[in-house]
């Protein structure tokens, strides 16, 4: 049987706007096994942005447990979770997050310099990751000679070289247009089935249709299938 890698148990974030109190997250119970390709999709102010801060442990929830790779995140410190964040996940942004000045391998590189990994083996992984992602004759280029598509998978091939046990994506495809985003997600897919474990966080219901399995967020509540 897949072990889960993720649980949540009646997880809830509340945040003061104004003089009102906003429920962001309304105990929110979510299991993903390992291996699986999730989507979690909802309309803006859903509480998915939320949702995806604390899944990848940039945020804590104000109550509820939080269990990541076997790990009881919720109850870690910053610099506990910073580590977290470094050994266990790979994010994937909109926006690419992309250093201009730095070359398609040195932005690959970026997370094992963190990690203290030795030049020769990051390297080395910089480039097993970018050719892994389809891009091993772009190594020496800047992101501004690289198209979004292609700007994308360098962010995914970085995402891939700390050897993540999940990949985070949030709104992959946004900033793409639609062929280029169809070509992001069959990658993610590949990836996938390659046995990554991928939770995508999209506004976007027919990107979020490419995953196995299909979350609905509205009003800080999950339900399981499409149901924006």
């Amino acid at each position: 049987m897949t072990e889960a890698i993720i649980t949540m148990k009646a997880v809830e974030k509340t945040y003061q706007l104004g003089g009102q109190v906003v429920h962001a997250l309304n105990r929110i119970h979510l299991t993903i096994e390992e291996g699986a390709f999730v989507s979690i999709v909802g309309p803006s102010g859903s509480g998915k942005s939320t949702l995806m801060n604390i899944i990848g442990c940039l945020d804590k929830p104000d109550s509820g447990s939080y269990v990541l790779g076997g790990s009881a995140v919720d109850r870690l410190k910053d610099r506990d979770l910073a580590e977290i964040r470094n050994q266990k996940i790979g994010f994937i942004f909109q926006n690419f997050n992309l250093l201009g000045k730095m070359t398609a391998l040195e932005n690959v590189e970026l997370p094992l310099i963190y990690r203290g990994v030795k030049t020769k083996e990051r390297k080395a992984r910089a480039r097993e990751c970018l050719e892994a992602v389809g891009l091993k004759e772009r190594a020496a280029h800047r992101p501004n000679q690289l198209s979004g598509g292609q700007q994308q998978r360098v962010a995914i091939a970085r995402a891939l070289a700390g050897q993540p046990q999940i990949l985070l994506a949030d709104e992959p495809t946004g900033a793409l247009d639609s062929k280029t985003s169809d070509d992001i997600m069959a990658l993610l897919t590949a990836l996938n089935h390659q046995g990554r474990t991928i939770v995508l966080i999209t506004h976007d219901l027919e990107v979020a249709r490419k995953a196995t399995r299909t979350v609905s967020i509205r009003d800080g509540k999950l339900q399981e299938g499409e149901h924006i």
